[in-house]
């Protein structure tokens, strides 16, 4: 029997998914891609086999998988073997009138090579509801019918395949490997009887020889059948008769990003303004201290903190903080609503401070006249972004903050829910508990933070498997630290946030850092307002903390830090590059690369490379994997600056392990620099 999930929002998809999660037939792939952005969740199960594949349309013209295999029986064995692997597709031709798309693939390019293989294929649409597929494959799709391999014309090189995965760790890219041995044919067809209906057949090369050394999976019949069913949400049943020998059933799902599950707009409409002439009146006989007291009491109303406020002449300029929006911009809008509903008339300029724990990121002047002249133009979010004035703000805060402004108190408490992927003993492991965080910050810039966590229902503390790791246990003992802790501190620090010049940002932050370690650290950021670039430096002296998440360290002590480049690229994709020294004393750079929709819904890949060896690094060779970060409001349509992060690593080892810090001073002052907020000024006048 086979089971294929894959999860996809608010679109109609012709093509169907494979049991590899990825544009195909049943089992072999197509020349077809996903609609640009899409990602697509994939769980399969084939007899003795299950899979599950996250794919990415990162590019109209590429899309990457990553996929957790489970096989009983694999390879004569009477146990069981966990894989992971990596896939990449490329199109190399868009379908034309007169001619197919063709797709150049490489499958299970970075895991241990038990799905190996690449390919070209291409795919025609006839009268838009018949579609031919017909490839070349090597590696494990050249099984059946095998032949020499033809480019072995270009060098003798090409006639035979090295054996995969020599270092026996696994998830390297193995690039000498591609294209070479022996090559098969596979193709297939399919048509779509109706809107609903959609009937598949394929020839697969794929001999499963592995899986059939112990009869895990039997293979009769090269041919493979299927009737696919569209539901008028989208999603996609299939049924399916595979290699005559299993059934088959697939259900799939598809997630745009840009499509929110619950459309936006269901937070509180922002406040109309309010004639010019009802303003005056309001205002006539107030004093200052009346005036400041209804802005702040309607700044609350809308979710922003008033931290700092002074006037001069004709402009009145304003510090807040964000706690409601997920898009700095919308707070801006809302507080340039607040100040022309409540400042005098002859205030024609409002300066608004986006702030952070007191500490200025940026500022935004906002002319009256416009809010008035363009609230209702169907163009006002462009027009209006063009004529707001955005600059650093170290010349605008110049003292000022509200008397009751500081010391703030704020605190968190609530669920929390944990994954680990991949252990080896079990697949997905889990912890449910209770988190408590309180921030008190006494000055702007100086806060005393701690965060609780009471695991409550756990597997994590099940695992008993005992790290081989050849270095410093700096990561890999994780199993340890849940078994042996129950009430939890998760960090205790003093942290304190400073600008040392303009363009500059700083931060020291003291105590206990992370679950794992404790110390000191220091960073220095460049980050000029109107610059896509920004440059870091991060320097930290820790100690190991003891098993128990309390109060004690153990022996290991190191210094680590890393210099930091990130670049906003154009579209939706950004950067970062870090080199420098890792917790475990290796010495080497992380490359991350993230695709970042308007709405915060963000999708990143990363790798670590380190003079650590992928013999003495272990399983998976190197660090590396995906990064899912999604906004609450994308789930609830409200306003929130709340986000669900989840980091998905092949294998947590402790080569190329990096401390966790908070408030990193990248992620704090991002939001409030112009290539940000030109992305969500859209939201300006929500």
């Amino acid at each position: 029997m086979v089971f294929i999930c894959a999860i996809v929002t608010g679109m109609a998809q012709a093509q169907s998914v494979s049991t590899y999660g990825t544009p195909g037939l049943i089992e072999i792939p197509t020349a077809e891609m996903f609609d640009d952005g899409t990602l697509v969740f994939t769980a399969a199960g084939l007899r003795n086999t299950a899979r599950a594949t996250m794919t990415f349309q990162m590019l109209p013209w590429v899309h990457g998988s990553f996929r957790y295999a489970v096989i009983d029986g694999f390879d004569g064995t009477s146990g069981t073997r966990y894989d992971r692997s990596f896939d990449v597709h490329f199109r190399l031709r868009e379908e034309s009138r007169h001619g197919p798309a063709i797709v150049m693939g490489l499958r299970d390019f970075g895991g241990t090579g038990i799905y190996a293989a690449e390919y070209f294929v291409a795919t025609k649409t006839f009268q838009d509801r018949f579609k031919l597929t017909g490839g070349i494959g090597w590696g494990r799709m050249a099984g059946r019918g095998a032949f020499s391999n033809p480019l072995g014309i270009f060098g003798s090189r090409f006639d035979t395949r090295p054996a995969s995965n020599s270092n026996g760790q696994g998830g390297e890219v193995e690039f000498g490997n591609w294209f070479r041995g022996d090559a098969a044919l596979f193709g297939g067809a399919s048509w779509q009887y109706n809107d609903r209906l959609t009937f598949l057949a394929e020839y697969s090369p794929d001999l499963y020889t592995a899986e059939a050394v112990n009869d895990s999976f039997r293979v009769k019949s090269p041919f493979n059948f299927g009737a696919q069913y569209q539901f008028r949400n989208g999603s996609q049943l299939t049924a399916s008769y595979l290699y005559g020998t299993s059934l088959g059933l697939t259900y799939s799902y598809f997630v745009n990003p840009r499509k929110a599950v619950t459309p936006g707009g269901q937070g509180a409409a922002p406040p109309p303004l309010l004639p010019e002439s009802q303003v005056a009146a309001a205002t006539a006989n107030s004093s200052s201290g009346d005036i400041r007291a209804r802005m702040q009491s309607a700044l609350d109303q809308e979710g922003v903190r008033l931290v700092y406020l002074s006037d001069s002449g004709d402009t009145v300029r304003v510090g807040v903080e964000n706690n409601r929006y997920g898009q700095a911009a919308q707070a801006l809008g809302r507080t340039a609503r607040v100040l022309a509903n409540t400042e005098p008339p002859q205030a024609e300029h409002f300066d608004i401070a986006l702030m952070s724990n007191g500490v200025p990121l940026s500022a935004v002047r906002v002319n009256r006249d416009d809010l008035y002249e363009l609230e209702h133009d169907p163009d006002n979010a462009w027009r209006s972004f063009a004529r707001a004035e955005i600059s650093d703000t170290l010349p605008l805060v110049q003292g000022g903050f509200l008397t009751d402004a500081f010391p703030h108190f704020t605190y968190r408490f609530g669920p929390y829910l944990n994954f680990s992927f991949f252990d080896p003993d079990d697949p997905l492991r889990y912890e449910l508990g209770a988190a408590l965080e309180l921030d008190y910050t006494v000055s702007p810039g100086l806060t005393f933070s701690t965060g609780m966590r009471q695991p409550i229902l756990s597997t994590l503390d099940d695992s008993t498997r005992a790290s081989d790791s050849t270095l410093p246990h700096v990561r890999s003992d994780w199993n340890i630290y849940a078994r042996e802790s129950n009430l939890r501190i998760e960090h205790m620090t003093a942290e304190y946030m400073w600008r040392p010049g303009e363009d500059l940002y700083a931060r020291t932050t003291l105590g206990y850092l992370e679950t794992m370690f404790g110390g000191l650290s220091t960073e220095l950021l460049w980050y000029p307002n109107n610059s896509r670039l920004a440059l870091g430096a991060e320097a930290n002296y820790v100690a190991q903390r003891d098993f128990d998440v309390l109060f004690g360290f153990q022996d290991y002590n190191v210094f680590t830090g890393h210099v930091s480049a990130y670049y906003d690229l154009p579209g939706e994709y950004h950067a970062q590059v870090d080199v420098g020294r890792y917790l475990a004393g290796d010495y080497g750079a992380t490359f991350t690369l993230d695709r970042e929709f308007n709405n915060g819904f963000k999708v990143g890949a990363f790798f670590t490379l380190t003079n650590v060896s992928s013999e003495e690094f272990g399983e998976g060779s190197f660090d590396k994997g995906i990064r899912l970060e999604i906004p609450v409001s994308w789930f609830t349509g409200r306003p929130s600056r709340n986000k669900i992060a989840q980091t998905i690593r092949p294998v947590l080892r402790d080569g190329g392990a990096r401390l966790n810090v908070r408030n990193r001073l990248y992620g704090v002052t991002r939001e409030a620099r112009a290539q940000d907020l030109s992305r969500g000024w859209g939201r300006f006048w929500r």
